[in-house]
């Protein structure tokens, strides 16, 4: 029973893992629970897995990408700009959407494609499919959109809808195809085609074919009434088309129940992280990981309760408290030498710009005088995103740690002062020694060089648009007893960098804090002594030739210069002060690296 429940919890893991890493929202809230699923601002409610067998896990799998791919490619605002009216109008329209989400998926994800295709082949229709226009609109779609192998069995489309719906596509199925990635014209098409079939006018295609049976008996007549209610239901509860139900599904084939306590658990996040290292594998070609199952990205939050985050901040602050008349005029210091870089500077007497009122007495004296004009000079300095990337590995224990969170807390309150978005983020491992990738890898006969071989943890502790204030209390999660433990740098770094790569901001800083090289004993002593080392220089030179990003590390302890060019040692926040203000103030001078 026990092996069951950490299966489970190892699959929703992996499921939240695979959401968050698709739609690139990895502040996203994930939950199980319920019937139905249920989307809404930055939450997201799959249902719960009520029965442990594959029917289920598949079911789960297939919800899970589809509503990933959902978060990835769907513009509310411009969905609902070409929304239909009517209700029956407007449940084509998001089945038309879902299928053009999802169709792009399996274009780009083989993974997903497989577990869609797989769940909609083997999907149990609808007790009356020939009466009911939404199973029927979907399949059409699908049959359209997706590529089916030829050896698989799809349900054909009742020939009642066919010919309605081949006359409404007619002229308009390849101008949808070609614009499946383009949401505005695709989402305008339907909504005019689902127009042209005026569902509305005719209350249902049920109805225009049920004449013929008027004059049935009552049995009949009680059965077409029962199977309206059958179908009320099935509208109700059906979430963008996908059925939930799961007591359902468990009916769909005796064989797969054989195997219901032999469920393999795959690696869902792998493809799409396949996909993004095969486009941007940070100049290593060699570095490979075991799995991605187990890994995740979690907000600091979540690690703990707010009764014990407070408490944790109070043992940051004890230590802060010693040193706050260090801290605040460090914290001035550093603040008046940004914010000089900010100061507005015009350029005068131009031909254009915004009116110089300064010098309109000229005017005033001399009619014959020009207006004269002005423009701000611009200044690199603006919308600029710092996001500092601290080592949460076991070597920090204790001073280490201290000083990283004393530090991370002074840089976020003085550059927030200075209008510069901060983000603070931590890197360490689930667990010691491997964890549950390790115990996969010895379950599947230890294959040789796994590459590497534990569960990643990665905290958000700080998002770039959460102010300070109300971020504050997460930095004394560092001090947690039990939560750091080994240290995989170089998949860190790439996480963080490809945080900021979705960001709007012009300039980008990412800053390490560190205490010397990776290590974690289950990847070492399975591949190569140099296997992290080698691929954390990779990725350290990949980032510093090859992107606008400036990087720079703090060595807490150590010197971290043989990782990085820019790159500083520092034993105690005394040091902080030199350090902060010389390294700061440099980067924000007005010379941008040019790309190679």
């Amino acid at each position: 029973m026990q092996k069951k429940e950490e299966i489970l919890e190892s699959f929703k893991t992996a499921i939240k893992s695979t959401i968050k890493s698709i739609s690139n929202k990895d502040d996203l809230e994930i939950s199980f629970g319920g019937q139905d699923i249920l989307s809404e601002n930055n939450k997201l409610r799959l249902p719960e897995i009520n029965e442990f067998n594959k029917i289920n896990f598949d079911l789960t799998r297939a919800q899970a990408d589809s509503e990933s791919l959902r978060l990835k490619y769907c513009n509310k605002r411009v969905l609902k700009n070409f929304e239909p009216a009517g209700s029956k109008a407007k449940k084509l329209y998001e089945i038309a959407e879902k299928i053009r989400y999802e169709s792009l998926g399996t274009q780009e994800y083989k993974g997903i494609k497989d577990n869609l295709i797989s769940y909609y082949e083997k999907q149990k229709s609808p007790q009356n499919k020939t009466e009911n226009i939404y199973f029927a609109f979907e399949n059409y779609l699908r049959r359209e959109f997706f590529k089916y192998d030829e050896k698989m069995k799809i349900e054909e489309v009742p020939s009642k809808f066919k010919k309605n719906f081949d006359k409404a596509f007619k002229t308009k199925i390849n101008k949808i195809k070609e614009n499946v990635n383009k949401q505005e014209i695709f989402n305008e098409a339907i909504s005019e085609i689902i127009k042209s079939l005026k569902i509305e006018e005719t209350n249902d295609y049920e109805e225009m074919d049920n004449k013929k049976e008027e004059d049935s008996n009552k049995e009949v007549s009680n059965k077409e009434d029962s199977d309206q209610k059958k179908e009320s239901k099935f509208d109700e509860n059906q979430e963008m088309a996908i059925d939930t139900s799961i007591t359902d599904l468990d009916n769909l084939t005796d064989e797969n129940d054989k195997d219901s306590n032999e469920i393999e658990i795959e690696e869902t996040s792998n493809d799409s992280e396949k996909r993004m290292r095969s486009k941007n594998n940070f100049g290593d070609q060699k570095y490979k990981f075991y799995t991605k199952e187990f890994d995740e990205v979690i907000v600091a939050e979540d690690l703990e309760s707010e009764e014990e985050l407070f408490r944790l901040r109070q043992n940051l602050d004890q230590q802060l408290l010693q040193l706050k008349s260090f801290i605040s005029k460090l914290a001035n210091k550093l603040q008046r030498k940004l914010l000089a870089k900010q100061n507005r500077s015009w350029d005068f007497d131009l031909e254009e710009g915004m009116l110089d009122t300064s010098k309109l007495s000229r005017i005033i004296i001399d009619p014959l005088n020009s207006l004269s004009f002005k423009k701000e000079k611009e200044t690199e300095f603006k919308d600029t995103l710092v996001t500092i990337l601290i080592d949460n590995s076991g070597s920090m224990r204790g001073k280490p740690i201290s000083v990283a969170a004393i530090c991370a807390d002074i840089l976020s309150r003085t550059l927030e002062r200075c209008s510069v978005k901060v983000e603070i983020l931590g890197f360490t491992t689930k667990h010691w020694k491997g964890g549950s990738s390790r115990e996969l890898w010895m379950k599947n006969d230890k294959p040789q060089l796994p590459g590497r071989l534990n569960d990643l943890r990665h905290i958000i502790y700080k998002s770039a648009d959460t102010p300070w204030r109300l971020a504050k209390k997460n930095m004394g999660l560092m001090l947690k007893e039990g939560l750091l433990k080994e240290n995989i740098d170089g998949e860190a770094l790439k996480w963080a960098f490809e945080k900021m790569t979705k960001r709007k901001e012009e300039r980008k800083i990412l800053m390490v804090i560190s205490d010397g090289a990776p290590v974690d004993d289950s990847t070492l002593s399975t591949n190569s002594s140099d296997f992290l080392e080698s691929n954390l220089k990779s990725t350290v030179k990949w980032i510093e030739d090859k992107t606008n990003v400036e990087l720079l590390a703090i060595g807490i302890g150590h010197d971290v210069t043989r990782y990085y060019k820019k790159a500083v040692k520092i034993t105690d926040v005394q040091d902080l002060g030199d350090v902060m203000i010389n390294q700061l103030t440099d980067l924000f001078k007005d010379d941008k690296r040019i790309l190679n």
